[in-house]
């Protein structure tokens, strides 16, 4: 069975989306076989990516048991839209409403190495679905200092999972995004995470740009617009294939990080 990540975050603006976007670049560059999910009804992955708003089927109708995760995968992601939030409204009567997304994905990754789960900007249904689903969690998380509060709740529905549906689940870690180093604001929210939680915190910190924005509007990877940025995303990418015992990827990714640099 493929790697099946949840990216979560407690709120939006952390860069969650953008980790996913970028991971999955890096990790299809390392070899692997990846594939996205946006479970966010926003769309954002999806845009990002550059899938046509009516693009169908998605990840409602799988979740609706109208298509198949196959049928809705295009060019390398399962889109959302708004009909997403119709989708969890309707999921919260159904009985082993948790267990949907878990039962959808049954068998449907059987010739892929990763599978990303872009979980909407909240704890709710379809983040917990997420969780159900998952091997992996990784939370993210902004350089400033209301991040710990959020951090903190994230490993909380984590352990609330663990404790009744999931208890194989395990934690990647926590990766910090949007971190302008040069401010003393973001070193300090930084030392903070860390000491709150010392192992849990990923080593490598993704560094603020406005050339995020910019390769989003374009709809291009940020290992491609600008690579030495890129590299922070790398270098996170290969500590994740460390944890996942994917050693071949590691090399090939501080291979690239070391290059963009």
């Amino acid at each position: 069975m493929a790697h099946r990540i949840a990216v979560l975050s407690q709120k939006g603006g952390t860069g969650k989306t953008t980790t996913v976007r970028t991971l999955a670049d890096a990790l299809e560059r390392a070899g692997l076989r990846v594939l996205a999910i946006d479970l966010d009804p926003q769309g954002n992955l999806s845009d990002y990516l550059d899938v046509p708003p009516d693009a169908s089927p998605t990840i409602g109708e799988v979740l609706q048991g109208q298509a198949t995760l196959a049928e809705a995968t295009h060019g390398g992601v399962v889109p959302a839209n708004l009909q997403l939030a119709e989708a969890e409204l309707a999921l919260a009567g159904r009985m082993g409403r948790d267990l949907v997304l878990r039962k959808a994905l049954r068998g449907a990754d059987d010739e892929l190495d990763v599978l990303l789960l872009d979980c909407p900007p909240n704890l709710g249904l379809l983040t917990v679905n997420a969780l159900v689903a998952a091997t992996h969690a990784l939370i993210a998380c902004e350089a400033q200092y209301f991040a710990l509060q959020g951090v903190e709740q994230a490993l909380q529905v984590i352990e609330l999972v663990r404790d009744g549906l999931n208890p194989d689940l395990a934690l990647l870690g926590t990766v910090v995004t949007k971190a302008d180093l040069r401010t003393v604001h973001a070193r300090e929210a930084v030392e903070q995470l860390r000491e709150a939680h010392p192992d849990t915190i990923l080593e490598p910190v993704v560094r603020h740009s406005i050339a995020y924005a910019e390769s989003a509007e374009r709809a291009v990877s940020i290992l491609d617009h600008r690579p030495e940025l890129g590299a922070d995303y790398l270098l996170l990418a290969a500590e994740l294939c460390d944890q996942l015992g994917e050693d071949a990827a590691r090399r090939k990714l501080r291979r690239l990080a070391k290059a963009a640099a």
